[in-house]
């Protein structure tokens, strides 16, 4: 094999790719991943060595959740910034032994340091995941890795809006190191990856309190889809620090903004509706920038994660920052002494351009986070024990470009008019177009927001359980569907898992990460399911 992974839902044949990424990424690029966590983990090592020893570690944390962001499914394919991340990791690996009365044994991430480029690669072969040769203890270390992977995202957007909770880099160190051990067992390795579902909590609430104290609490709104007039930029991802920035930047130059895919949420928050030239969204989800970037005509800024490989006749027109990157693409600098990243580059490529060619027309409407939804709480209520809602269905998660994702558009169309979807992530592109009308006044489409939203989906099942006086989060009206693609919606699992949520259907397919027996931990204790066919499945679950 010249790599292999199976960290995403699109793994090759349901098991791995060993050839080449589904997402796109080379085997230089899988293999340099694979070292950078590697040489993650080291940090990790000393900088819970330096916490043990009350040295600051605050830029041993920082990078942690930063290299775990660059390595998660379509963030950065860009060989040589990882390469520039792992000797990064290495500076500051010697940066903390130098503080320190080291033990003289250490796991081997925390001493190996390549000489030049070409030992990397011979390392990076040595390292990967099928170097586990215990299936089930893989495959709970591999679940857990993930875990951190969509916590570390999290983080890293509330860390850049200010905000941190020490105790999620505490457990991050801690999971890390767990990993290393040879000799762990999966007993103690499963409690371990639950916890890593407390943590996912933390994290979202975190971010959500980063968000809304930000920018204000996510509002009702209807959010235009066609184009104006004049040249614009599309901005893609997650995170709104650099929205907020790139707003700023862009005011008075003539240059409009538009969302794409993950980022269309940010059209909820009252902060952002001050900007004139914020004029709506683009086309759908991530998977489909390749024919809508095409048309859009401006230049593109990728935020996070969600990058297909670029088509040589736009490529020029695209541009990465944070933990995102591509090689030949042009990468926006991180901030420097607490001034904003400059994106004149960008506004100057724009204001060259013509503005974007029209792909639909009208709007569409989301805004239903957990403070919105709780302020229709005594209609909903209403709703629920008149019969008019007989049940909601969470469509939370990714969407996907294979063409089995068409199930969770037929499954929105074939729901009873009595169902109310609610919905955070880019799956919501499937159905969010669609004409399902409404039940009393209540949208059947409930929009909470950006995959890490699910936590306002979490929420709002709580408040409901206290209305309705249940002991049990389980007896509410609510079904879970869950379309997943990649390692955010690993930690929104399991966090769901932690708030006690369960028979929570999986799809398009189970993780291939997933052993057998590690299937069956979770399907024989949490009631996690699969999806099979769309009458199947509305006849077993809502009828």
């Amino acid at each position: 094999m010249s790599m292999f992974c199976y960290q995403c839902q699109e793994a090759s044949k349901g098991v791995g790719c060993s050839i080449k990424g589904v997402c796109g990424k080379t085997p230089e690029v899988a293999n340099l991943q694979d070292l950078l966590l590697y040489t993650t983990k080291g940090v990790a090592i000393w900088s819970q060595l330096g916490a043990d020893n009350g040295i600051n570690t605050d830029k041993a944390d920082k990078y942690i959740i930063d290299a775990l962001f660059i390595t998660i499914t379509n963030a950065n394919f860009d060989s040589n910034k990882i390469l520039e991340k792992i000797k990064e990791g290495y500076a500051i690996q010697d940066e903390l032994k130098a503080q320190l009365d080291a033990p003289v044994e250490l796991h081997d991430s925390a001493v190996y340091r390549a000489k030049d480029e070409n030992e990397m690669e011979s390392k990076s072969l040595l390292i990967g995941i099928l170097s586990i040769e215990n299936e089930d203890i893989r495959s709970l270390k591999e679940l857990l890795t993930y875990g951190l992977k969509g916590m570390a995202a999290y983080g890293e957007h509330a860390w850049n809006l200010g905000f941190e909770n020490p105790e999620i880099y505490a457990f991050i160190r801690k999971a890390l190191i767990a990993t290393t051990k040879g000799d762990i067992t999966a007993d103690e390795l499963l409690p371990l990856v639950l916890e890593c579902g407390k943590f996912g909590v933390d994290v979202m609430a975190l971010l959500d309190k980063a968000n809304t104290e930000s920018f204000g609490h996510p509002e009702v709104t209807s959010v235009n889809i066609g184009v104006g007039k004049n040249p614009a930029i599309l901005i893609s991802g997650h995170d709104l620090k650099d929205l907020e920035e790139l707003l700023e930047q862009t005011q008075g130059t003539g240059v409009d903004v538009y969302t794409h895919s993950e980022m269309l949420p940010a059209h909820y928050y009252p902060k952002f509706k001050k900007y004139e030239n914020f004029v709506g969204n683009y086309g759908s989800a991530w998977w489909k920038q390749t024919e809508e970037f095409e048309t859009f005509n401006g230049p593109i800024l990728f935020t996070t994660n969600c990058i297909v490989p670029p088509k040589a006749s736009y490529k020029d027109r695209v541009y990465t920052t944070g933990a995102s990157g591509f090689g030949g693409c042009t990468h926006i600098a991180d901030r420097q002494n607490g001034q904003p990243k400059d994106f004149s580059a960008v506004i100057e490529h724009a204001k060259k351009c013509a503005a974007p060619t029209e792909i639909e027309s009208g709007s569409i409407v989301g805004g239903f986070a957990h403070n919105q939804v709780l302020q229709l709480a005594d209609k909903v209520v209403d709703a629920v024990k008149s019969g008019a809602v007989n049940k909601f269905v969470v469509m939370a998660g990714c969407d996907g470009r294979m063409k089995d994702r068409e199930y969770y558009t037929d499954f929105a169309n074939e729901l009873p008019k009595d169902t109310v979807i609610l919905t955070a992530g880019c799956a919501k592109y499937r159905y969010n177009k669609l004409p399902l009308g409404d039940i009393g006044g209540i949208p059947r489409v409930l929009d909470a927001g950006q995959c890490n939203d699910s936590y306002s989906l979490a929420v709002t099942a709580l408040k409901l359980k206290e209305v309705f006086e249940l002991e049990d989060i389980n007896d509410l009206p609510i079904v879970y569907n869950i379309a997943w693609y990649e390692q955010k919606a690993v930690i929104v699992l399991l966090a769901l898992l932690h708030l006690g949520v369960k028979k929570i259907n999986l799809g398009p397919t189970l993780p291939a990460f997933l052993s057998p027996n590690v299937a069956k931990i979770l399907i024989d204790t949490f009631g996690i399911g699969a999806i099979s066919t769309v009458e199947e499945d509305i006849k077993n679950w809502i009828v």
